[in-house]
């Protein structure tokens, strides 16, 4: 029951007909326990994180694929050493046009140089989105589903102008798909709104989100640019014909390169979704921090950043590694399928690419409710240390239980986000193709390689942008897996931020009952 504020005749009725909440594993903090009757510790200063939330034993979970997780860096890093160091022994060309002059077999300089650029736009593209989002939060919206629209249509003009028929008629389907999204979201972009300034608010009153945001961003754009000078001396060294052959580290054959190939992008799609990761554990510690906190007599908890993080990087730093092992599968295939379906569009095979469009099309909804759940997971995951598999099932039914299902499903932050982000893949995407056009490497006669290297420009992209926007969407996260552990707390503590809810979403008063 919602108290405090007169409700339709409609409302009260639903709220009588709410199935009891549920009691789940793991409680909140509630008033009366530490936050009431103990605000300090024993010396007088203020309880940090680990002490106001509390790990139950045992503290370390999912260790197995920590420990698996480590392997596979150390086996990166391996493959990145031996492929970097033949690469270095053989003269690849130092330019943008003459990189293929001393190597007309395989990737080379040209492409490094590239990467540099792709890594230079989507850094710059991704910073330049954060900052506007946070200074211009509803024209932020708009122009996220404009740009996003604009950029598909005028991508599809650009191959419809090249003879590309096929990846024209596919960039013309997404288009006229965000379209119709866009059109009948904007009912409910005065909702998101209003979750979105909430969450920078607090961003820019607790802990150091965005000095999070910024640091995860450098470590996301150098592993990048890590990766894709690997990606490229992998070529280099192993690709039969190569000067690099004859260094130490392995023959030479094309189904070492695949291999490798795919190794290394499992690894980076990996690594980065622990990064991205290890970022939204931290958040979501300083977010839900000042959800239960700080209205307490207590006050924000001491250091709650910094604990956050170390706890991502202990305790559960196995679950982190589980749940980005999932994503990191199914990413892969998503990318096999973009690669197969860019090389069906370059040999002219219009339905060899609308069925790898499909199928991909059907992965990356896999890869999108899997995403949805770890988001919430890993706020659960973040306060209280739970295991993976435990933490997504409670979360999970949990959500269901108290309605907040209704509210994520009607916030349109996370889909803007993503939009934004795609923008920024296609953006880097169409930079590479342009890249290549011009440039003309040799490696690159009759387009041997673009649909590769547009692939991996789309992937470096992406994953970018998604680390920047990370602290967004991991307050909007906390705040709805808060609201659905206990949301009394929004409605007694705070009041005007609940009336603000119910006046651009009046279903919000059905949807949450305690």
């Amino acid at each position: 029951m919602i108290h405090g504020l007169e409700q339709p005749q409609f409302e009260q009725q639903d709220l009588q007909q709410a199935p009891p909440p549920q009691q789940y594993p793991q409680q909140p903090p509630q008033n009366g326990n530490q936050y009431g009757k103990q605000p300090n510790t024993g010396d007088g200063e203020k309880m940090g994180f680990d002490q106001t939330f509390k790990i139950d034993r045992p503290e370390y979970n999912d260790i197995w694929a920590a420990v698996l997780f480590i392997l596979t860096f150390a086996g990166f890093t391996a493959v990145s050493v031996l492929s970097i160091r033949g690469y270095a022994t053989t003269n690849q060309g130092g330019g943008i046009y003459n990189g293929g002059s001393a190597n007309s077999v395989s990737l080379n300089s040209n492409t490094i140089i590239l990467f540099a650029f792709v890594l230079a736009v989507a850094f710059c593209f991704s910073f330049a989105y954060f900052w506007v989002i946070r200074a211009f939060t509803k024209q932020a919206i708009w122009i996220t589903g404009i740009l996003q629209i604009a950029l598909g249509i005028c991508t599809a003009v650009v191959y419809f102008a090249r003879h590309w028929y096929s990846a024209a008629i596919v960039f013309v389907i997404f288009s006229v798909f965000y379209i119709i999204c866009f059109i009948s979201w904007i009912p409910r972009i005065p909702f998101s709104v209003l979750m979105l300034q909430t969450v920078i608010d607090v961003a820019k009153n607790y802990g150091h989100v965005f000095i999070v945001s910024l640091v995860g961003g450098l470590v996301a754009t150098a592993y990048a640019a890590w990766f894709s000078v690997t990606f490229v001396s992998v070529y280099a060294k192993y690709y039969p014909g190569q000067p690099g052959c004859d260094a130490g580290g392995g023959s030479c054959s094309k189904a070492k390169v695949i291999g490798l190939l795919v190794f290394i992008t499992f690894a980076s799609y990996w690594i980065s979704e622990v990064i991205k990761n290890v970022m939204h554990c931290t958040i979501s510690g300083v977010y839900g921090s000042w959800y239960f906190c700080a209205n307490k007599p207590g006050g924000f908890p001491k250091a709650a950043t910094r604990g956050a993080f170390k706890r991502s990087m202990t305790y559960s730093f196995g679950s982190i590694s589980f749940g980005s092992l999932i994503v990191a599968i199914i990413q892969l295939l998503r990318q096999a399928c973009s690669i197969a379906q860019q090389n069906e569009a370059a040999q002219g095979n219009a339905l060899g690419a609308i069925f790898f469009c499909i199928l991909g099309c059907f992965i990356s909804l896999l890869d999108w409710a899997v995403q949805f759940i770890n988001e919430y997971a890993f706020s659960y995951i973040a306060l209280y240390g739970k295991a993976y598999i435990p933490a997504a099932k409670t979360t999970w039914t949990m959500m269901k239980d108290r309605g907040i299902d209704a509210l994520v499903n009607e916030c349109l932050i996370n889909p803007v986000l993503t939009m934004g982000a795609v923008f920024v893949a296609y953006a880097c995407s169409f930079l590479a193709y342009l890249y290549v056009s011009f440039t003309k490497p040799a490696y690159n006669d009759g387009d041997a390689f673009t649909a590769v290297i547009m692939a991996f420009a789309f992937l470096v992209g992406l994953q970018i942008a998604n680390i920047f926007l990370v602290p967004i969407k991991s307050g909007v996260a906390t705040f709805f897996v808060a609201m659905a552990f206990d949301p009394q707390v929004l409605i007694q503590e705070f009041p005007d931020l609940w009336n603000r809810l119910v006046q651009v979403y009046p279903h919000v008063q059905i949807a949450v009952h305690a």
